[in-house]
């Protein structure tokens, strides 16, 4: 398995919006979303602020042999009650999951981004929560919580 994370620069902007397409298509299947008029899904809300807030969110795209696979966006959530980083939307196209791809960039994406983290699931994502139950607990050896608020599920810890 031989990927690049790479930090997605203006340069790549067009790239995430076009990969969010496919994105937005199979989460579909899990949340009440349809294409628009012209055929494509709407654009996806706050895309642009991955440019215009570069403290505290975090576009990633990543290729394999020069290919466009998925992209990552993170983002640093601040309250007073506490600062920790968020899987905004992971992304990898059907044809290279179940290739370690995934969990690769998600450790990576963990030792890049050091501190508190917040990753969740909807509901009915069960892939997903299962993802990202197994990449975690291999992560942190086991060391996380896990809860339900909001018909989300959440893995938490620190790194």
């Amino acid at each position: 398995m031989n990927y690049e994370l790479i930090k997605a620069t203006e340069d790549y902007k067009d790239v995430l919006r076009n990969l969010m397409q496919f994105y937005i298509y199979d989460f579909s299947e899990f949340v009440k979303c349809d294409v628009e008029d012209d055929g494509l899904f709407g654009t996806y809300p706050h895309l642009e602020d991955y440019w215009r807030e570069v403290n505290h969110r975090f576009p990633y795209v990543i290729k394999q042999n020069d290919k466009y696979v998925g992209f990552v966006l993170v983002r640093l959530i601040e309250s007073k009650e506490r600062n920790y980083f968020s899987i905004a939307e992971f992304f990898i196209l059907k044809k290279y999951r179940k290739e370690g791809i995934g969990k690769a960039v998600a450790k990576q994406i963990f030792n890049l981004h050091k501190g508190q983290w917040e990753v969740y699931q909807i509901e009915t994502n069960k892939p997903a929560q299962l993802f990202w139950n197994k990449t975690i607990n291999e992560y942190t050896q086991g060391n996380f919580k896990e809860r339900i608020e909001n018909k989300r599920k959440i893995q938490d810890f620190e790194n």
